[in-house]
């Protein structure tokens, strides 16, 4: 019984350890208040543009424009929203970046894990040859006229499938991929599985994709946002209307009130009406960010341990 006690009571090197790491020495005070201080002032220059755009968004645009509104909305009004809300190709916009973001997403992972982990098999035969098939592409492009000219051959101009099959992996994430699985996924896995009987596809599937959780909401992170973000592809190839996404909606949307406002400018229409068409065409702008940023910024707290796990381990080592 007094062994027993004994054994729970910690022994000297222990508390020695236990009071060094409660202890804080004046120096170690000093460098967390400068680094709290420093990370705190970080913060503050982070979110504080992100903040102004909500709160302008919301407030009187001749208040905005005089530096009356800084931290808190003034003179609230939802002209803004209520004038995005009215537009009915609003939502079919948001519907299709919906689309095109979930689809292409799905398509893009299936493209880059499935060649990244190729490319990661030492016993693929070929390996080299298309590594460098694949590098070559980042260097050289056949650029915009030539592959306009075969987006149209294949019949995909103004259509939307040309939103999700255009750039459908990047090499940059083939790399990342395939450094992960080169040192997340050993050798001696492939090796008892085959002894088993597993094929390659089952090995992928039932081993290799359970341990790569951290690259996939990576590569999904990645592809999702430059979905969401992307406008270029459609302001090129996307003609009709209803198949154009969130992004170009809202660019014709802010270019129209832009427009309409400096109609008025130089007509002759009331000083009154002029002057609501510019706040209007103010406040779209701002709520415009809000609406196109917001989606994004929900989701990635929920992806952010994956994603700062997965960069560190599947970046290029030196």
């Amino acid at each position: 019984m007094a062994l027993s006690n004994r054994s729970k009571r910690p022994g000297v090197c222990e508390r020695m350890v236990v009071k060094m790491a409660v202890k804080e020495t004046k120096k170690d005070r000093i460098f967390n208040i400068v680094n709290y201080s420093i990370l705190g002032l970080i913060l503050v220059i982070t979110i504080y543009p992100l903040w102004f755009i909500v709160i302008a968004s919301l407030s009187n645009p001749d208040l905005i424009n005089t530096g009356k509104v800084w931290f808190l909305p003034k003179d609230i009004s939802f002209i803004g929203y209520t004038s995005l809300m009215n537009d009915k190709s609003i939502l079919r916009g948001y519907i299709n970046t919906i689309l095109y973001t979930f689809f292409g997403t799905l398509l893009n992972l299936v493209v880059t894990l499935l060649a990244a982990y190729s490319l990661s098999r030492r016993d693929f035969v070929g390996r080299k040859f298309f590594t460098l098939m694949f590098l070559f592409t980042m260097f050289f492009s056949g650029g915009l006229i030539p592959t306009f000219i075969t987006v149209k051959n294949l019949g995909l101009y103004d259509n939307p499938l040309v939103m999700i099959i255009l750039g459908a992996t990047s090499m940059t994430n083939i790399i990342i991929s395939r450094t992960f699985f080169e040192t997340n996924i050993p050798k001696e896995l492939w090796d008892a599985a085959s002894i088993d009987g597993c094929g390659n596809v089952r090995f992928f599937f039932r081993i290799v994709l359970p341990l790569s959780t951290a690259i996939v909401a990576v590569m999904a992170l990645f592809f999702a946002v430059t979905h969401w973000n992307g406008y270029f592809v459609a302001m090129i190839y996307i003609r009709n209307s209803d198949y154009k996404p969130l992004q170009i909606v809202m660019r014709d949307i802010l270019l129209k009130s832009q427009f309409n406002a400096e109609l008025l400018q130089q007509g002759g229409d009331t000083a009154g009406l002029m002057q609501e068409e510019l706040r209007a065409a103010e406040q779209i702008k701002y709520a415009l960010i809000v609406v196109a940023s917001l989606p994004v910024m929900l989701v990635y707290p929920f992806v952010q341990k994956y994603f700062v796990k997965g960069v560190t381990v599947g970046a290029v080592k030196g």
